[in-house]
């Protein structure tokens, strides 16, 4: 068996595809490790190129989506292919640095109770990216939004170079252990993106693992570069709101996005005073 899966999901970002599988081999991991890349239905020239890509290297395999069926279940046809024990989410728009993929696998072998971690990510000017979440819950609704306690509902990056046990971390670098694939399975398919990094923290936590951190990991992520495909700056809230509702169930979600606004309308009637 090998050690580990690495699964990119890949629409329409030929380019970014390439820059990261490049930035993975010349990472040189010490691990046994494949890459899936499963390809969306793209229109870009991908098919083509990653053909040939797979033909170049024994380690890479490649797998085509005859329609597009979004980012969760091109993801799990990926993980059903997989020959690891450990699995890596990793976004098309990454470039792995140098042993990010050695301490991932070197910690997760030391903690028997993580089911995911995240690594660190940087923005491409090498600032630091947030890439973890408070839970979205009424509770953390009313404390920001009511009660004043900011930044629980915004991605936040721990300080310091300890790992961190958090809540959830973003999909973009998203390593999931054999105990999680056991015990949680695959990503859950009611979604079809956004929120199913989320739930899969959820339900890793549920079943007694942890999600954690790991700063020593270190992936520069283009933000948003693969999803550009999906909706325009302006319209990408409204790709939330089904996976909003499948996350919370209809009720909490307008629970919740009543707290939000009325929280939002207070604050800026009272700035005005």
């Amino acid at each position: 068996m090998k050690k580990l899966s690495i699964i990119i999901a890949s629409y329409n970002t030929r380019d970014i595809t390439l820059e990261a599988v490049r930035s993975i081999i010349d990472s040189k991991p010490k691990s046994d490790f494949e890459i899936i890349i499963v390809d969306d239905g793209s229109v870009d020239g991908s098919i083509e190129v990653l053909q040939q890509l797979a033909k170049s290297n024994k380690k890479i395999k490649v797998l085509f989506n005859k329609q597009n069926l979004g980012y969760v279940r091109t993801n799990n046809r990926g993980i059903k292919k997989t020959k690891g024990r450990y699995i890596l989410l990793l976004n098309s728009d990454t470039i792995v640095k140098e042993k990010a993929l050695d301490n991932l696998i070197e910690f997760a072998e030391k903690h028997d109770d993580a089911g995911v971690i995240g690594s660190r990510l940087f923005n491409i000017d090498n600032s630091l990216q947030p890439s973890c979440y408070h839970f979205p819950t009424i509770k953390n609704a009313i404390l920001e939004y009511w009660l004043g306690k900011k930044g629980l509902f915004e991605k936040y990056a721990p300080r310091g170079n300890l790992p961190s046990k958090v809540d959830a971390v973003v999909g973009a670098a998203f390593l999931i252990t054999p105990q999680a694939l056991k015990k949680v399975g695959m990503l859950n398919e009611k979604y079809r993106s956004y929120f199913e990094d989320i739930d899969y923290c959820r339900s890793v936590w549920k079943k007694g693992l942890k999600v954690y951190y790991l700063p020593t990991s270190e992936i520069i992520h283009h933000e948003g570069a693969s999803f550009k495909k999906l909706a325009g700056e302006k319209d990408r809230w409204k790709k939330l709101i089904p996976s909003s509702k499948i996350y919370h169930g209809i009720i909490k979600h307008c629970i919740i996005n009543f707290i939000i606004w009325s929280g939002q309308k207070c604050e800026k009637f009272l700035s005005k005073k």
